[in-house]
């Protein structure tokens, strides 16, 4: 499955528990939506993080990718010591990191 790099950082950055390239994925005013609650910027996003993702060793796998003209949408599977099932990731570039991250059931 074809994606774009920085989706991959995310998901990569996040499989090996390293914070500070996930964060790289993002741009420094990025909004990331998790099931309704709002976290902005890469500070708000290390929140998240820490609380999370990489702070309860998240594991992402990517069970399907749709390219949609202005967003890409992933299908995963979410394993842990956290929130452990399926979801998806909505998500929107600019300049090649994301913007903005909609996280769904």
């Amino acid at each position: 499955m074809k994606i774009d790099s920085a989706l991959q950082l995310l998901i990569d950055a996040t499989n090996r528990g390293d914070s500070k390239a996930m964060l790289e994925a993002f741009t420094d005013d990025a909004v990331l939506i998790d099931f309704g609650r709002v976290f902005h910027g890469r500070s708000g996003i290390a929140q998240w993080d820490r609380n999370e993702n990489i702070g309860t060793q998240n594991h992402l796998e990517i069970t399907a990718v749709r390219h949609m003209p202005k967003s890409t949408e992933l299908a995963i599977t979410v394993s842990g010591n956290g929130f452990n099932g399926t979801g998806h990731f909505l998500c929107n570039l600019k300049d090649g990191l994301i913007s903005r991250l909609i996280i769904t059931s």
